[in-house]
């Protein structure tokens, strides 16, 4: 197993990365563009999120393409970009109405380390290009994480028709599934505003007898 893989625990076991990865890594390492994030950034949320610590899956669709953003985790940014993604920012916006909480900076790497798996469906994009990977087969490992992941009682957090539409692969428990609009500026005023999903996710990992998460970390 090449030491890419070795940090990334039980997920390096799913049959997308013998099957489907070396094509896609060797599709990415001859695309001419800049690709985003960085190599050694692409499974950022697989390796700080094991299958055995994750606890809440929040779906992505694809990398920030604007060169210094993304680094590996869906809607996370490196903690020193400002303006904030407009995504980004309304998530944080309801964060504050929902548990109080106001984050110092866009990086989510602290949610992650606590069992929150931050995936995009597709892992990588040309700088400048959303979408401009969609169709190298990334969606496969996404749809392994989630019935990977839903072996035993999970939260998921499905934003928008994109993520929603991959609940199928959810295998059937004791899950608490949260769907709602999408947090960009064009929906999130049809129903993410208002969904209060951190305290909701928080009450039901009580109820499962777990910790919190800190969403300030």
């Amino acid at each position: 197993m090449s030491a890419e893989l070795a940090g990334l625990g039980g997920w390096s076991e799913l049959p997308f990365f013998t099957e489907c990865y070396p094509a896609i890594a060797q599709a990415v390492a001859e695309d001419p563009r800049v690709i985003l994030p960085p190599t050694e950034q692409r499974l950022a949320a697989l390796s700080l999120t094991p299958p055995e610590a994750t606890r809440v899956v929040i779906l992505g669709q694809d990398p920030y393409p604007t060169p210094g953003h993304a680094h590996g985790l869906a809607f996370s940014v490196a903690p020193d970009v400002r303006p904030l993604p407009r995504s980004l920012n309304n998530i944080f916006k309801e964060l504050q109405d929902d548990v109080g909480v106001v984050k110092p900076s866009g990086d989510l790497r602290g949610w992650a380390r606590q069992g929150v798996l931050l995936l995009n469906t597709v892992l990588s994009v040309p700088a400048g290009e959303a979408n401009g990977h969609k169709a190298l087969g990334w969606q496969r490992l996404a749809h392994e994480v989630l019935a990977l992941s839903s072996r035993r009682p999970t939260a998921y957090i499905l934003w928008g028709k994109q993520a929603q539409g991959l609940e199928k692969y959810i295998q059937p428990g004791d899950h608490l599934i949260l769907r709602t609009a999408h947090p960009s500026p064009l929906s999130a005023r049809r129903g993410f505003f208002g969904s209060r999903p951190f305290s909701t996710v928080n009450r039901w990992l009580t109820e499962q007898g777990q910790p919190t998460i800190d969403w300030n970390a």
